[in-house]
């Protein structure tokens, strides 16, 4: 049996250097050949050109957190490298900084097919040295990044003087103290450091949650209902969200009455494309995830039609009781599930996290774009976790790349753009950001 090919997950909040580390490592001699793994937040994908020497084995999931939802694209982009085998020794995946690494290193223990292909080699967690506490402090998904790993960079340390930097290892370590820990600026650790580093410790994951192992899905509720061929009422009352997420389904020989095998077979379902539905769409039984709009106020009512007798299973995003949910049939009768059962998502995002993009064509003006980001920055620099994008100025043949954490914001040239479109994309990720006043007032940066 061929050995199975090792994994290298890079985490860390936002703005903490893990693309930095990453380009270093696939910059460095090592003779190793690596495919990487993209995951981002957002609307629109930059990072993939922030990475060097990608070229064809660079893998991008975007718009979700690889923990939740993009869980699905991983399992499917693994299956699909295992089939170029032969043009790459190991395998880098580098997180969005918003995600808990905990459900990541997860899926090589409890996918049967990952397990068979792959081996987690560790985890690395990056660490900002000089906005941590602010960052372990709000977020739960930074505490999970440094308990969970194998290896800890702390890094930006020529941010901070020689005494805070012991603070930041004495609290990091009181977190771990189990990982080996490194300290740098610029991401500037030895690569034999960070990879191969022996096998995820998969007892001290244990420890420190028990429920490790215990598959976390993009859905709260599953139900299983035994209907005659026709066609459903799905009523829905108002909930939490404007939308909810949910897959209808023909049960399957292997997940009849059996909740837990029908969750596995949708969680790929969870990911991609999401048709939208308004009230009133008819649904098909299919292997595809449905987004129900719940945006208007009183009852809504879904059609679900089911093509022959059966056994069929309702997955949602959440609970029926959050929104009062029920299937009627044409006589109004209404339907009980057989089966049931409630899935803890055993993590939450802060509801505030957001990310959101500004694109434009139109070339800006360099002075008036300093100005504006300046304004932001002081009224919000807190707020926004990360910026980064790419800038198209007057006058300026040369694609600017602008990265910021906080109020910290760095920029440089990547050459000139060539034939590639003249563009501004610029993402921000951060808690209670006034998009629709930051992209009007962004319109004073045009030339």
């Amino acid at each position: 049996m061929p050995e199975k090919i090792p994994v290298t997950v890079l985490t860390g909040f936002l703005g903490s250097g893990k693309t930095t580390l990453l380009n270093r490592i696939l910059a460095e001699n090592h003779g190793q050949r690596i495919a990487v793994i993209e995951n981002e937040f957002g609307e629109i994908g930059v990072d993939q050109d922030l990475v060097i020497n990608a070229d064809e084995e660079i893998f991008e999931t975007n718009n979700g957190c690889i923990c939740c939802t993009v869980r699905g694209d991983l399992i499917r982009i693994l299956g699909e490298l295992v089939k170029r085998r032969d043009r790459f020794d190991r395998v880098i995946l580098e997180t969005t900084g918003l995600a808990n690494p905990g459900p990541v290193a997860q899926t090589f223990f409890v996918d049967d097919t990952v397990s068979a292909q792959f081996v987690l080699d560790g985890i690395v967690t990056l660490i900002d040295a000089k906005h941590v506490d602010l960052h372990l402090g709000e977020s739960e998904e930074a505490r999970e990044q440094v308990a969970f790993a194998d290896v800890i960079v702390l890094n930006k340390l020529d941010l901070v003087d020689t005494e805070r930097a012991a603070a930041v290892e004495r609290r990091v370590r009181a977190m771990n103290a189990m990982a080996r820990i490194l300290r740098s600026h610029k991401a500037q650790v030895p690569i034999e450091e960070v990879l191969g580093v022996g096998g995820f410790d998969l007892a001290r994951a244990l420890e420190y949650k028990p429920t490790f192992l215990e598959p976390e899905y993009p859905f709260e509720w599953a139900g299983a209902f035994q209907f005659e061929a026709g066609e459903y009422g799905l009523l829905l009352r108002d909930g939490p969200d404007p939308s909810m997420k949910i897959a209808f389904c023909k049960a399957g020989r292997t997940d009849k009455g059996d909740p837990v095998r029908a969750a596995e077979r949708a969680f790929p379902w969870f990911s991609g494309d999401t048709p939208h539905e308004r009230p009133g769409s008819r649904i098909e039984t299919s292997n595809t995830v449905r987004l129900l709009e719940l945006d208007e106020t009183g009852e809504k009512r879904f059609v679900l039609s089911a093509r022959e007798p059966g056994n069929y299973w309702l997955l949602t995003e959440h609970t029926p009781d959050e929104f009062g949910l029920e299937v009627r049939d044409a006589t109004g009768r209404l339907h009980m599930p057989q089966v049931t059962r409630v899935f803890d998502a055993g993590h939450s995002h802060e509801d505030a996290v957001a990310s959101f993009s500004i694109e434009t064509d139109a070339p800006l003006d360099l002075n008036r774009f300093r100005d504006w980001l300046s304004r932001e920055l002081q009224a919000n620099g807190a707020n926004i976790y990360r910026m980064k994008g790419f800038l198209n100025l007057k006058g300026i043949d040369e694609r600017i790349v602008i990265q910021g954490v906080h109020m910290l914001v760095d920029n440089a040239s990547l050459g000139r753009w060539g034939a590639r479109p003249k563009r501004t994309q610029l993402v921000f990720i951060g808690k209670n950001l006034d998009q629709m006043r930051m992209r009007q007032d962004f319109e004073v940066c045009l030339a």
